[in-house]
């Protein structure tokens, strides 16, 4: 076929899996087992910090805390609250600037209510607070599985995890029979699904004492928690009770090209992110990879990126670079950083083309997303990398054999979402969203593609040893 003389100025894509050769197969396979594991193993942020703390510490990283002094080439960590952590390998010239990358760890689920248990008609249920993005009706007759931490009266400490084991019950919001549904259907889907509705079986066997008459199912179930935690209805008050799906993350697929799993947006970039930090060695500039919390809920609270965290493990780590505090290298060092927030974006979906801009969202099997902007609208609520910084990172991707794309979350106006990128920008750092592609969004079920995942990966290793 003849060469059209103008194709070198086309933009030209294509499957991923058409650029590799068969021993990167191979690791895209490995890679993804590992990762499968990960998210049947940490299904809350404080299971994923628990686990990154334990990879950390079996690769040489050690708590800053233990530290007086620090040196280029230490690897260091520090943990907020269970639910943040950061880790961090020291470079040279601490004040020329870091190279960050930002993941969050919280995902879209249901709480339970501070009093959540109740009886109705001789059968147990626990109510609950949705938390994040959700569509109510994707948690209607799934299995559900309880995850958390009760804190007694007396300060000790009640860890709950049933539903994940083999021999665990699980735990199910019922559904109403279609037979049933008629006026249902007529209402918008907001209206159909109300929030309060969302209130999980837990139990339907009264107590067997005659001298119970009201509530015998609830203090059945009172009495078997009792008996297993030595827990009354009180330390409800004072937990952070989860509820998660008991589905367990799968490969998908006859080929197996996908991943199927349980809170992927964000634990996708969270696992990628973990294992770059752990392969980098003496980078030039300090990598630091920051696990955060509450990003499904706008960012708020001590626990998320917007918390002082951050800036006094920074401030920490200068002074014992340092041997003192100054205030004035930790504003420069970040106003010179270099960062990624680790997100993932919409996956083209030829279910639903009417609300992509098809040359302009991510592809799966693309590769990993560069999203120059978020927000809504007129870009509110956005950060928008410069055009600079983008070029940077193409040609260090480019340089390393990372394959990209670039794309958005939908056609304007016809929705939109924020990730934490803004709120790093705000130390003047340089800053861009990257992730890999994903399907069925806050959904209980969520899917990536095996070749996004480790393309992310490699992005993220590329990008914490040589970008400067």
């Amino acid at each position: 076929m003849k060469k059209n003389k103008y194709e070198n100025l086309t933009l030209k894509q294509k499957s991923g899996w058409k650029l590799i050769t068969d021993k990167e197969k191979e690791l895209i396979e490995n890679f993804s087992k590992d990762y499968i594991k990960f998210l049947n193993t940490a299904k809350t942020e404080r299971e994923v910090v628990n686990y990154i703390k334990n990879e950390a510490e079996k690769n040489n990283f050690k708590e800053l805390k233990n530290f007086n002094k620090l040196k280029p080439g230490d690897k260091i960590f520090a943990i907020n609250r269970e639910k943040n952590i950061v880790l961090a390998i020291i470079g040279k010239n601490i004040e020329n600037g870091l190279n960050i990358i930002c993941s969050h760890i919280d995902s879209p689920r249901l709480d339970l209510k501070q009093n959540p248990l109740y009886e109705d008609t001789e059968l147990a249920y626990f109510k609950t607070h949705y938390y994040g993005g959700i569509k109510k009706y994707h948690w209607l007759n799934i299995p559900l599985a309880i995850h958390g931490k009760i804190v007694k009266i007396d300060n000790s400490i009640v860890e709950i995890n049933i539903g994940e084991n083999e021999d665990d019950p699980i735990f199910v919001i019922p559904d109403l029979l279609p037979h049933l549904s008629g006026k249902l259907k007529e209402k918008k889907v907001e209206e159909a699904f109300p929030a309060e509705n969302l209130n999980i079986l837990i139990g339907g066997i009264p107590i067997n004492d005659d001298e119970i008459e009201k509530d015998a199912v609830k203090i059945f179930i009172l009495k078997l928690l009792n008996e297993k935690y030595k827990i009354t209805e009180a330390d409800f008050n004072s937990s952070e009770i989860e509820i998660v799906p008991a589905l367990k993350a799968k490969e998908l697929g006859i080929d197996r090209s996908f991943i199927a799993g349980y809170g992927q947006d964000d634990r996708v970039t969270a696992f990628a992110l973990l294992k770059a930090i752990l392969e980098v060695e003496s980078p030039e500039r300090t990598s630091l990879a920051l696990f955060i919390d509450k990003e499904e809920i706008g960012s708020e609270g001590n626990s998320s990126v917007q918390s002082k965290f951050f800036e006094i493990f920074l401030a920490d780590v200068i002074e014992k670079l340092k041997g003192e505090y100054n205030e004035k290298i930790l504003k420069e060092t970040l106003f010179k950083s270099f960062g990624i927030s680790a997100d993932v974006d919409a996956g083209y979906d030829p279910n639903y083309k009417d609300v992509f801009d098809p040359r302009n969202t991510a592809k799966m099997g693309y590769g990993v997303i560069f999203t120059k902007y978020t927000g809504h609208g007129g870009k509110y609520s956005a950060n928008d990398a410069n055009a600079e910084y983008v070029g940077k990172l193409r040609s260090l991707f480019t340089e390393n054999n990372v394959i990209f794309q670039f794309g958005e979350i939908g056609k304007v106006d016809e929705g939109g979402g924020g990730t934490i990128a803004k709120y790093l920008a705000n130390y003047g750092m340089e800053i861009i969203d990257c992730g890999p592609p994903i399907l069925g969004m806050h959904s209980p079920y969520e899917i990536v593609s095996k070749f996004d995942l480790f393309q992310t990966f490699k992005g993220y290793k590329i990008f914490l040893q040589k970008m400067n």
